[in-house]
């Protein structure tokens, strides 16, 4: 399970308490996203702005690190950096989108700052951020952009992905929706052909346990949720079904 901006129940999203609430839960991995500072500093933020999180009409990319550290998010919580949270959690494994073009040389510093190489996996919708971030981070993790996993599903979908491994090659996972409109993604075929290819499938934003189950019955390699206290109990729960019942 992927903590989506960790587990918000008592706390602000992308909070520093919010991920050891995740992590506390059970939880291995956090998903985050990252903008930079004014400053060049990699910042914990989903939105380009405050406006949602705190009620202030500023962007982050605007602010200095220590004006952004200084806004209350909420009950006194604060906006962390990527490497104050990375050195908080040195058993967590994180997931970071990169939300801005600038993001992504601040994310490359935080991370080896932190020596965090080995425990992320870098995305980004966009070719080019994610792009920027893996130029520094040679042999990181990483997950398709949007247009690259197009062309990876088309693929898949028409049973071929194998006759163009290049399409797939450097990528060690797609992370996408389960279905967009009338477009079912997240099906057992594409799985079986990402698997195929050495490739993960993650899924979100997942919150339902009925479709947490199906998904993993599917086979998806992780789901991306709001809430991995519940997902936590479904995968507990779906092993213990799956446990050999001991002789009489």
């Amino acid at each position: 399970m992927l903590a989506h901006r960790g587990l918000a129940l008592d706390a602000p999203e992308n909070t520093l308490a919010a991920f050891d609430a995740a992590l506390r839960r059970g939880a291995i991995y956090i998903e985050t996203d990252v903008h930079a500072s004014r400053d060049g500093v990699a910042m914990i933020a989903h939105d380009p702005s405050l406006l949602r999180v705190a009620g202030i009409d500023a962007e982050v990319a605007n602010m200095t690190t220590d004006e952004l550290q200084k806004v209350d998010l909420g009950d006194g919580h604060r906006m962390p950096t990527l490497l104050d949270a990375l050195r908080a959690f040195p058993q967590a494994r994180f997931n970071i989108d990169v939300k801005s073009q600038r993001a992504g040389v601040a994310i490359a510093r935080a991370v080896i700052e932190a020596g965090a190489t080995g425990r992320v996996l870098v995305t980004s919708f966009s070719a080019s951020r994610r792009a920027v971030a893996l130029d520094l981070l040679p042999g990181v993790a990483n997950s398709a952009s949007a247009p690259r996993f197009v062309a990876i599903l088309a693929l898949a979908k028409l049973g071929v992905l194998g006759l163009a491994p290049w399409v797939v090659g450097g990528v060690d996972a797609v992370q996408v929706p389960p279905r967009r409109g009338r477009l079912s993604i997240a099906t057992p075929r594409v799985v079986r052909a990402l698997h195929r290819r050495g490739v993960e499938m993650h899924v979100w934003t997942i919150n339902d346990p009925d479709e947490i189950r199906r998904l993993l019955a599917m086979g998806v390699d992780g789901i991306v949720t709001d809430r991995c206290d519940l997902a936590l109990d479904v995968v507990r729960s779906t092993a213990e079904d799956r446990s050999p019942v001991p002789p009489a």
